[in-house]
């Protein structure tokens, strides 16, 4: 194993250099040749004169015993790149946008948000940021940047800089990092939000009121009554749907988290599904994502004019289940909640009825 000096060399003008020497001799992973000298660009007056001269001395050695320190970590490790301006000299910008590129076939919305978070990432740091930028006080710098967008909320800002922290662990695996400049920086916390969602008698109205995307209207119905995802309802196929004696189920993979699930079917959530169709066919055949823009018109039927979206039905769903008396384990167990604290969000919702509902007994 190499030993790691910090050596000094005479130069003109009264000046002394430092540089690490490593014994025995270190393989430059760029050039592939043996080296013994890392140069530091550090300088020391040789004979210092005035108390300005002799802290300088005393820092820039104190700076420079500290870069040994970490050589001798580094060398011991079997790392080398310290010896390397490879990686520094590549264009982050660029990693970002490859990361991105692998995104596409695999979820639309996820590849959407990459590509967003990439223009954030060019408007902060340029079209031309490499790495040697890269690093903590950047990668906080970036999380306040997207907190003072206005054109985003908080938790889009959260999520954002969630997945912004995912392209800097995944340079780091593969080397373009020495480090991972993010890892100690917290993410950006979530905002509760208001959650619209259904009441019973406003969810009966709509099962009773045609729509002339009549597949959509399925499939929002089925999602309250189910909690399924629209991107779960979407790819559902009739192969998914299986039969357990007398019960029908669905098996599937939640394609948000890729988890396995499976979930039971009400009579009525059985009734919307109609007739089978063959095994690779699509459940909800006719149902198109642009649709969705068009609720308003089917809600506006029967008085609904606030902002409900195709999400809201599975809002509806985790609502109305724990106002009806479904514990809350078995909530989250539905819905596919792997933490049961996602699931309180609608709890509390519940428990703000509750205090509203109680507030309207007025003594006075």
């Amino acid at each position: 194993m190499s030993k790691v000096f910090l050596r000094e060399k005479k130069l003109s003008k009264g000046r002394r250099s430092l540089y690490l020497d490593f014994y025995p001799p270190i393989t430059n992973p760029d050039t592939k040749k043996l080296t013994r000298r890392e140069h530091l660009k550090l300088y020391i007056f040789e004979r210092p004169k005035t108390e300005h001269e002799k802290e300088h001395n005393k820092a820039t050695k104190l700076l420079g015993e500290a870069i040994r320190s970490q050589r001798q970590l580094d060398v011991q490790s079997g790392y080398y790149g310290f010896l390397s301006n490879r990686n520094n000299k590549k264009i982050f910008t660029t990693f970002f946008d490859a990361f991105t590129e692998t995104k596409r076939k695999t979820s639309k919305s996820n590849y959407e948000s990459y590509v967003s978070i990439s223009k954030y990432v060019k408007a902060f740091a340029g079209e031309q940021c490499t790495f040697a930028d890269v690093n903590e006080n950047f990668c906080r710098n970036f999380r306040e940047f997207l907190l003072n967008q206005e054109s985003i909320s908080t938790n889009t800002a959260s999520a954002y800089f969630d997945k912004f922290k995912y392209v800097i662990r995944e340079a780091y695996k593969q080397k373009f990092l020495k480090e991972n400049p993010a890892e100690n920086i917290r993410s950006i916390k979530l905002e509760d939000t208001k959650r619209e969602f259904l009441t019973l008698e406003e969810l009966q109205k709509l099962a009773e009121t045609s729509f002339h995307y009549e597949d959509l209207r399925r499939a929002c119905l089925f999602s309250a009554l189910t909690g399924l995802r629209y991107s779960d309802i979407e790819k559902l196929i009739w192969k998914e749907i299986q039969k357990d004696g007398d019960e029908l189920f669905i098996r599937f993979q939640q394609k948000k988290t890729k988890d396995n699930e499976t979930m039971p079917l009400s009579d009525e959530a059985i009734a919307l599904i109609g007739r089978r169709g063959e095994d690779s066919e699509k459940v909800f055949k006719d149902l198109k994502y642009y649709q969705t823009k068009h609720l308003s018109d089917w809600l506006v039927k029967v008085g609904i004019t606030r902002k409900i979206t195709f999400h809201a039905f599975r809002h509806t769903f985790a609502t109305l289940q724990l106002t009806l008396g479904t514990d809350i384990y078995t909530v989250s167990k539905l819905l596919g909640h792997k933490n049961l604290q996602t699931t309180q969000i609608y709890a509390r919702v519940i428990d703000e009825k509750k205090r509203e509902a109680v507030n309207k007994i007025k003594l006075k």
